[in-house]
């Protein structure tokens, strides 16, 4: 099986370090993957602000890029429900809905292509609190999967009252209404438990919440969920 790795404009400039834990991981599984240098970002950027030509055209990029691969694997729920959900509408081509059906964020894989119930125990200990990125969660249903994998790797993923609301990051409404983003932000971190990392599969999340939570001199780590589940895996140094 050859999987191709969509780093998305965020992991491949802020989570470099996931990114390379993402290969490490589908190797260690026995999975060919590769890294297209070509790649560049998803295009939902200009969709969101009603740029419908760039978005095309960086969709049509995208499907170039991709084209020869089994499967994409994506570092972000966000970037990946562009993939799934908005390039079959802006493009509507046989090869626009091939690649949909072919792009996965990155537990979606794990557990819905290659099966995988356990990754190992390297997380026994760990106390962790689960940010379900919206996208993923409302556009593609991935819920249980991350959850699931931290646990069984012996992580303990603590009730959070706002497990599911939003961070307030939402791309281009954090720079557009930056005080209400603000403030969405730090309504969640007041409910978080006590915990060591707060993770995600979403980068953008993860830069909002750790963000204000630095201004609010907090002590969290947070990390992206591709780390924790390589780490998961007992492999990592």
């Amino acid at each position: 099986m050859r999987v191709s790795l969509f780093a998305t404009c965020l992991a491949d400039q802020f989570f470099a370090d996931a990114c390379a834990d993402a290969v490490r991981l589908l190797r260690h599984l026995g999975v060919e993957v590769d890294f297209p240098e070509a790649q560049t970002c998803c295009g939902q950027p200009s969709h969101n602000s009603g740029h419908s030509r760039d978005a095309r055209l960086m969709a049509e990029h995208t499907l170039s890029v991709f084209s020869r691969a089994d499967h994409v694997v994506v570092l972000s729920g966000s970037c990946a429900a562009m993939i799934r959900s908005a390039y079959p509408k802006i493009l509507g081509t046989p090869a626009a809905g091939s690649m949909a059906e072919r792009t996965w964020e990155l537990t979606q894989f794990l557990v819905h292509v290659l099966g995988v119930e356990s990754l190992g125990s390297g997380l026994a200990g760990t106390r962790v609190a689960y940010h379900h990125g919206c996208h993923a969660l409302r556009e593609l249903g991935v819920e249980d999967e991350p959850v699931g994998l931290l646990r069984r790797a012996g992580a303990e993923v603590m009730a959070w009252e706002a497990h599911q609301e939003c961070c307030g990051f939402g791309g281009l409404f954090s720079t557009k209404m930056p005080e209400v983003s603000a403030a969405m932000a730090d309504r969640k971190l007041s409910t978080l438990p006590a915990v060591d990392t707060v993770t995600s599969a979403d980068g953008g999340c993860l830069l909002q919440m750790s963000g204000r939570a630095e201004a609010r001199r907090g002590t969290q780590h947070f990390v992206h969920l591709a780390r924790l589940l390589w780490q998961a895996t007992g492999k990592a140094r």
